[in-house]
């Protein structure tokens, strides 16, 4: 399985951003997008994620093969830290959270409501849903926010684990994760050159 997109075009509150995206992610691939602010590497990641729908071209992966991470974490406050994962871990049919506990450094902070904790270590939560979900494509929006140094290397350690183990990665960040391998796709040359109309969706909704 991988992801393959082909001559995708995708709008923002109606207007086209992106037109002729087009690449593809084998088993343990990872691409990560560049390019100005404004320039369309949300609206990308959230059409591929199938929070919106596209303008044109196609999109080739199993729906319940995504999972996506964006600026809001996800969070229930007044549940654990183990709670959340124990949730998140059920609303995708799997059980496993200690390897999140273990890996995204979560283990002494497991009993704390997710409402007491620090925005870094929400973010270290928000992010660690990511594995007990048991998906194989990430589709990550900017996820380091709110990361220090050491908690950025760690989150890279997590993708490097998760490429080796036949997963992919696709990351919208100006951050180095220390993935020397993955491409990089500058989103500059795919901007729409005429922002005609999109769908008329109100593609906003879940920002």
């Amino acid at each position: 399985m991988g992801l393959n997109v082909t001559d995708l075009a995708c709008a923002r509150g109606g207007l086209a951003m992106l037109e002729g995206v087009s690449f593809s992610l084998s088993s343990g691939a990872a691409l990560v997008l560049r390019g100005p602010n404004g320039c369309g590497k949300t609206t990308l990641l959230r059409t591929l994620a199938g929070l919106q729908p596209a303008l044109a071209g196609e999109i080739d992966c199993p729906p319940d093969a995504i999972a996506y991470a964006a600026h809001a974490d996800g969070l229930k406050a007044t549940l654990s830290v183990a709670e959340n994962l124990r949730f998140w871990a059920a609303i995708y049919g799997t059980s496993d959270i200690d390897t999140a506990l273990d890996q995204m450094n979560l283990r002494a902070l497991a009993g704390r409501a997710a409402q007491n904790l620090s925005a870094g270590q929400k973010r270290r939560l928000g992010l660690a849903r990511l594995m007990v979900t048991g998906r194989p494509v990430w589709v990550l929006d900017e996820p380091t926010v709110s990361l220090d140094v050491a908690s950025v290397a760690l989150f890279g350690d997590i993708v490097r684990h998760h490429l080796a183990g036949g997963g992919m990665a696709v990351i919208a960040t100006h951050i180095d994760l220390g993935l020397p391998e993955a491409e990089i796709l500058d989103l500059s040359r795919f901007k729409a050159r005429f922002p005609q109309a999109g769908t008329g969706d109100f593609d906003e909704a879940f920002l």
